[in-house]
């Protein structure tokens, strides 16, 4: 029987499983930070008022979700038009709880003042140009993805994975991805506005995806082959990624290529949480914590390990996120679930089980908090996830989350005015 505090959207009988597998298990969970130029054209995002703003706040809530409300950042949580950092809600649970956090820097504009395990990897262009990051970087990163997946899980004996993320401008980067892999995915994204805008990003998403298809009628030179690349013994992958033979090379070659997407229009972040989640998948439960952004990973992940006939276990994986983004009046959140398994790109009806919480903050004493009602935010650092998981492990129900997060709210605005 499911947690009377989560929701299940699609495959139910697959999330009353999983939920039932890992009830009373505590999760470890990974964050991945990444940063895309998408972030910086006006009105993109409202995670952050201003570009200048959004161009630190991958940095802001990896600061505040490892040292918490007392600590002096270096980097402040950047001003919101409405509403309040989706961290609040992580950093209540996962230190309540005693979580272990683990953050990876996929490619920022600057390193984060917090333990931080650097990817090697670099932000992205603006997914407009259609060329937002160099392919070698995207192998490099899903290299990297594959080896932590396999290497958190290697630590987790009953317990599951959840990876996280904090891309600005992620979910547009998001929308390009699944249209680029053939999902219907127009109209049904969310966002961190209360209305979502939609046409600004997809004229952002047809102009990248058309300079991709330019640029590939062009033909392109020197491109590496990543086949042979993956198998690197330095990095102890041959046991990890199997060879595709020739025929499914020339076939990857003559139809699109996931990783050459990233590239084109994606952000570092997708790739890395797709090799991770592939990875882990093969030894322990993994919950893609957020929306929009975790369901193109999902396709991606699918997308990758057909082309590249890499191992996973998809039964293992379950997208958690919270009833905002599920819910959203203005996206489409289940129909897109649904159509992720209609791509032949995406291994046909393969779909996951979308989770997310109950959390409400319709009764909450802090303005900052009840915007989340009025559609702001939304969901971010595996804020759904981390709820999902404190129902799970704890079975915390909706006072004690709101209390917790309360404290946090009011734990900063005590240490701000100190």
């Amino acid at each position: 029987m499911p947690n009377s505090q989560i929701s299940i959207y699609t495959q139910k009988e697959l999330g009353e499983q999983w939920l039932q597998r890992y009830r009373g298990c505590l999760p470890v969970f990974a964050c991945v930070l990444g940063f895309t130029e998408t972030a910086l054209i006006p009105g993109i995002s409202a995670a952050g008022r201003t570009p200048e703003d959004r161009k630190y706040t991958a940095c802001a809530d990896a600061e505040f979700l490892y040292y918490g409300p007392e600590h002096k950042a270096q980097y402040p949580l950047p001003p919101l038009t409405a509403g309040a950092s989706p961290v609040l809600i992580s950093r209540a649970v996962f230190e309540s709880l005693k979580i272990p956090i683990h953050l990876f820097n996929a490619g920022l504009p600057q390193a984060p003042a917090v333990p931080v395990i650097d990817l090697g990897g670099a932000p992205a262009k603006c997914l407009s140009q259609g060329s937002a990051m160099e392919i070698t970087t995207v192998h490099h990163l899903f290299e990297q993805g594959l080896l932590w997946g396999e290497r958190l899980a290697a630590n987790i004996q009953q317990g599951y994975l959840i990876l996280g993320e904090c891309v600005v401008g992620g979910t547009t980067t998001a929308l390009a991805i699944l249209t680029g892999l053939g999902i219907d995915a127009a109209g049904k994204v969310n966002s961190s506005h209360p209305v979502c805008n939609h046409a600004q990003k997809w004229a952002l998403v047809q102009a990248g995806l058309e300079k991709m298809r330019e640029s590939r009628v062009q033909g392109r030179q020197g491109e590496i082959n990543f086949q042979s690349q993956i198998q690197n013994p330095k990095l102890a992958l041959s046991e990890v990624v199997g060879a595709a033979s020739r025929r499914e090379v020339s076939k990857i070659q003559n139809s699109v290529d996931p990783l050459q997407l990233v590239a084109a229009v994606g952000d570092p972040m997708q790739v890395v949480v797709a090799g991770m989640a592939i990875a882990a998948s093969r030894s322990c439960g993994v919950m893609l914590a957020g929306g929009t952004q975790m369901l193109a990973v999902y396709a991606l992940m699918s997308a990758i390990a057909q082309a590249y006939a890499l191992s996973w276990q998809p039964e293992a994986v379950v997208v958690g996120t919270t009833r905002w983004v599920a819910e959203d009046p203005t996206g489409a959140t289940v129909d897109l679930v649904l159509n992720l398994g209609k791509s032949s790109l995406t291994q046909s009806g393969r779909t996951p089980s979308l989770l997310a919480t109950h959390l409400s903050f319709a009764d909450s004493r802090h303005p900052q908090l009840r915007a989340y009602e009025q559609g702001f935010v939304k969901e971010g650092m595996g804020a759904g996830a981390a709820c999902i998981a404190a129902h799970l492990s704890q079975d915390w129900q909706q006072h004690q989350l709101l209390a917790a997060i309360e404290a946090q709210v009011e734990r900063l605005s005590i240490a701000l005015n100190v």
